[in-house]
């Protein structure tokens, strides 16, 4: 067997900034675009899929997550996500239990829902409800890769069907395996598991399929797994860092569960600060690490720090929150000190 690759701290945040495009944003394009999408963008918290593209694409504009190169459904864990276009099937079929129970439900779902649409849009609510369905169970359905939603955060989703992926949904499970390992590796099955909302089996067996592609690899909080192609990026010196960057909740680069938290943030007690028991805050990315969270009431962002920051990173973070694509504002943005 391959020997363990054994890694710092340094080396795996130094990759995640660098594969999740943190270190400098990307020139505006679709390409771009789906760079900042590879494992998806969470859209749980109204715009926060807007705001993790700010963070990574240049000139990115309050109507950016409706790109046409973009989507947005019901994704891992059944959360509101906007994906790529052409990485749909990934983030959806990828998704699809192999119990024939499961499976079942979600594609006679989908069968219903898109006989009752019948090429209409609709409130999921209402397609719910006309359906003679809690609404809620729509959501099953887009396992199949057929059904998209908007979901601009005031009301209820829209929600209608499309044509099934060209793609089974074992290839495109180990695409979203492959997603996962590159944005947050090292990890493991279980984690993916998490991830994902998937099954045990289903996690595991992904794993297994791609064993010809993982490298071993070990950090401080224990033993894990890596793309090999992503070696290279692991032994890479770090490059610089940019200034600021303020990541809304939810957002990929610390999207982490368990274990994995301690890695990114040592401290416990500051740890239960971002990674709370209800909605997430904010994290304040200064330098390249972690150093608090924000929040945001209007144009009001509440940056709380974990140690002093100094006069340039201060004016670097304002700088960051001043420049928030966010919609509907009519004043320009306050930033409030609480530390």
């Amino acid at each position: 067997m391959t020997s363990s690759l054994e890694l710092s701290r340094e080396q795996v945040l130094a990759h995640r900034r660098r594969v999740q495009a943190l270190e400098a944003r990307l020139p505006m394009s679709a390409e771009s675009l789906r760079v900042a999408a590879w494992a998806g963008l969470q859209d749980s918290m109204p715009r926060a899929a807007l705001l993790s593209i700010h963070a990574r694409v240049e000139r990115t504009q309050p109507s950016t997550w409706e790109d046409q190169s973009l989507v947005q459904l019901w994704g891992p864990r059944f959360g509101a996500y906007v994906v790529a276009r052409p990485d749909l099937a990934y983030f959806s079929l990828g998704r699809l239990p192999d119990d024939g129970k499961g499976r079942h439900r979600a594609e006679d779902l989908a069968r219903r829902l898109h006989a009752h649409l019948d090429g209409r849009t609709m409130s999921y609510g209402e397609a719910g409800y006309g359906m003679g369905i809690d609404p809620n169970s729509l959501r099953y359905a887009a396992a199949t890769g057929t059904v998209l939603i908007r979901w601009a955060g005031a009301r209820a989703p829209t929600i209608w069907t499309i044509p099934p992926p060209e793609i089974d949904a074992l290839s495109a499970r180990l695409e979203l395996a492959r997603r996962y390992l590159h944005v947050f590796g090292p990890t493991t099955a279980a984690a993916l598991r998490r991830w994902a909302g998937i099954g045990t089996g289903e996690a595991q067996r992904a794993f297994d399929a791609l064993a010809d592609e993982l490298q071993p690899a070990r950090t401080e909080i224990g033993d894990g797994w890596v793309l090999a192609s992503d070696e290279a990026s692991f032994r890479a010196p770090a490059g610089p860092t940019a200034a600021a960057r303020l990541l809304p909740s939810g957002d990929a680069y610390f999207l982490l569960h368990g274990i994995d938290r301690e890695l990114f943030v040592p401290d416990a007690a500051r740890r239960d600060e971002l990674w709370t028991p209800r909605v997430w805050p904010g994290a304040v990315l200064v330098g390249g690490v972690i150093v608090g969270v924000w929040r945001r009431d209007g144009a009001n962002v509440t940056v709380d720090t974990w140690r002093t920051l100094g006069p340039a990173e201060r004016v670097a973070v304002e700088s960051e929150a001043a420049s928030l694509p966010l919609p509907d504002l009519t004043t320009n943005i306050r930033v409030r000190w609480s530390s």
